[in-house]
């Protein structure tokens, strides 16, 4: 039996996906780098009471805890938001230039030769092809997910942070994926006249990008950062290909809406990674 279920409603889903996700988030992230934590504070009142007597100092630690939970979401919420608009504004930047360029030409390019590549293609692909993809996905998302809690659980801040950073890169990805969704509206190879029209469809179901793509990589890209090691890139890099692939052979994206998926997938992941990351535990973190 087919592993493919999101043939519609996929936009939903993958957004009911992301919610998950930023509530274990939430949950879970009293040490997430760079942003407030209970157990830091904790520590910090803890030690600041050890001169003192017994009564201070559990009248204290309840108080910092409390404290910090109230800030922790309105900050974590500006975090977001500061990445959303760095995200927005990368273009901006001369270092990025090359992608500011080569991405919407190679795009215009494929745009282009689109409804001839999918037009190759049998009408009715095995549908092996999609459950690669959703197996790829599923597989990348949950490795965010179990070193999120692995790190959580076992006192591992690499995982930790891992897990966390690899959650909000999601979050984000999901983010943009839903606005170019609204902006694009275009037609996948099987809808209208396989064409690949955009203006034509609406809501979170449709071709351009490839959600698929830009979630896996997303995940693919934060790990293979967190841990620069050869197996390890080609272990994420190699399930974000093959998820890229099988999008386009089980015609439900057309190769420009892999290919740009897929490159904003990697750029938010390493943006993350690189804003966020904490300084010796990854040895690819250049983070101050």
């Amino acid at each position: 039996m087919s592993l493919y279920v999101f043939d519609r409603g996929w936009g939903r889903l993958l957004i009911l996906l992301l919610a998950s996700i930023l509530q274990s988030t939430l949950a879970a992230s009293q040490g997430l780098p760079n942003a407030p934590s209970a157990v830091m504070r904790t520590s910090s009142y803890a030690a600041g009471d050890s001169a003192t007597s017994a009564d201070p100092q559990q009248s204290s630690v309840p108080a910092s805890t409390d404290s910090s939970r109230g800030k922790f979401l309105p900050r974590w919420v500006k975090r977001w938001l500061r990445d959303q608009a760095d995200i927005y504004t990368a273009p901006l930047h001369r270092s990025e230039m090359k992608w500011v360029i080569g991405l919407p030409v190679v795009t215009a390019g494929l745009i282009a030769i689109d409804k001839h590549a999918s037009g190759a293609l049998p009408r009715n692909p095995s549908s092996a092809s999609a459950d690669i993809s959703d197996v790829g996905l599923f597989a990348t998302a949950s490795a965010v997910g179990v070193l999120l809690i692995d790190g959580k659980t076992q006192g591992d801040s690499h995982a930790f942070e891992t897990g966390v950073l690899g959650a909000e890169a999601m979050a984000n990805s999901g983010v943009v994926y839903a606005v170019l969704q609204l902006i694009a509206e275009r037609e996948r190879p099987l809808q209208g006249t396989g064409q690949g029209h955009f203006f034509r469809t609406s809501g979170l179901d449709n071709s351009f990008p490839s959600g698929h793509t830009i979630i896996t990589w997303t995940a693919a890209s934060t790990i293979a950062h967190e841990y620069p090691k050869p197996w390890v890139e080609w272990l994420a890099y190699g399930t974000a290909a093959a998820v890229s692939v099988t999008r386009f052979t089980s015609l439900h994206h057309f190769p420009s809406d892999v290919v740009v998926g897929s490159t904003l997938g990697y750029l938010i992941g390493r943006h993350i990674f690189h804003a966020h990351c904490k300084a010796g535990l990854s040895a690819a973190c250049s983070a101050k």
